[in-house]
């Protein structure tokens, strides 16, 4: 399985697409505003200029990428004020894999504009120039010395590929019962997961170190751990569901254990180690926080991001409705069982070396 060419987030804005179960990501944005508004404030006092350039890294195609970049406005507009200078252009790219549904998210941008007049009065003029960058951001994306910010919320968690070593171990699944690392994963699993995201965190600043001027700055949000390579209860519970299906021949054992969800949840430890070692960056800042969320809600969120991986590995529209239901319920019973499941996220600012 090409991730690349697989991975996107449910399209459209029907009951199951990502734009209607993408709340918890709202969430997460809004707690984070607060960074996310200081690093604008921090570049724009220093690296004043005619025309702004910005990035999206990993902008799906819910309203999230609205809620981004009105914050991204709002504070260039404060700057701005407190400085006494005029409001930059924007340039914005909106970055995802090549599935994304772009034509879903441009279609809602004349709302945004909308809001934008709401929040900021009716006589606001910012001058924004939006366009779609379709590609992977383990790949160049700009122009050396381009970018001036750029943001990516719950995006870098997805790795580039499947580690290699889950594929198959002398002809069987090596991850067998598992969709990702599980309690009964062995070792070398983890050991896994752990390496393709060192790999890939390591070339996503590398890459974006050559694209960046100096002095710019990233704001990074994604889920985390608090100790390296814990198991994530959603996938636990999502095995639950997988492998009763399983057990009452609805679903291919073969076909069950060669599914591998391409995650992987880093600690804060490691996110700062990694930044340490590739040396392009500067860490400004590093939050970990805690967020209680409606397990129920959450499964809808996970169907809205793994459907299209599922359907990619051959799994048909009625063993996905079946699955997600049963899930469901597994997360229904959890909740009514544990109350709210309890979720680790991290967030970083980082500034280009000169």
């Amino acid at each position: 399985m090409e991730v690349e060419q697989v991975l996107h987030m449910k399209e459209g804005t029907g009951k199951d697409s990502y734009a209607n179960n993408s709340k918890y990501q709202e969430s997460v944005i809004e707690e984070v505003k607060t960074i996310l508004k200081e690093s604008v404030q921090q570049l724009y006092q220093f690296k004043l200029s005619e025309c702004l350039v910005l990035a999206d890294l990993g902008c799906s195609s819910g309203p999230n990428a609205h809620k981004v970049l009105l914050e991204i406005i709002d504070a260039v507009d404060w700057t701005c004020q407190n400085l006494n200078r005029q409001l930059p252009e924007f340039q914005v790219f909106l970055n995802d894999l090549p599935g994304n549904d772009f034509n879903t998210l441009f279609k809602s941008f004349p709302s945004l504009w909308e809001k934008l007049g709401q929040i900021k009065g009716s006589d606001f003029v910012a001058p924004c120039l939006i366009n779609g960058t379709p590609g992977s951001f383990y790949k160049r994306l700009f122009p050396s010395n381009f970018l001036h910010f750029a943001q990516s919320s719950y995006s870098l968690q997805w790795l580039s590929q499947v580690p290699k070593e889950l594929v198959v171990k002398d002809g069987a699944a090596f991850n067998k019962g598992n969709v990702h690392m599980g309690k009964t994963s062995p070792p070398e699993v983890h050991k896994a997961y752990q390496l393709q995201f060192e790999k890939d965190f390591t070339l996503f600043l590398s890459l974006r170190s050559q694209e960046f001027v100096p002095g710019g700055y990233m704001v990074l949000t994604l889920p985390s751990n608090i100790d390296i390579g814990e198991p994530d209860t959603i996938w636990t519970l999502l095995n639950i569901a997988l492998n009763n299906m399983v057990s009452e021949g609805l679903i291919e054992e073969a076909k069950a254990d060669a599914f591998n969800i391409p995650m992987y949840l880093p600690s804060a430890q490691e996110v700062k180690k990694l930044i340490e070692i590739e040396g392009s960056f500067t860490l400004r800042r590093l939050h970990t926080f805690n967020m209680k969320w409606d397990l129920k809600i959450l499964a809808d969120g996970v169907r809205a991001g793994i459907e299209p991986l599922l359907a990619s590995s051959a799994f048909e529209g009625s063993i996905i409705d079946d699955l997600f239901r049963r899930f469901e319920e597994i997360a229904t019973n959890y909740h009514v069982d544990n109350g709210e499941v309890k979720l680790h996220n991290l967030v970083i600012s980082v500034s280009r070396n000169n």
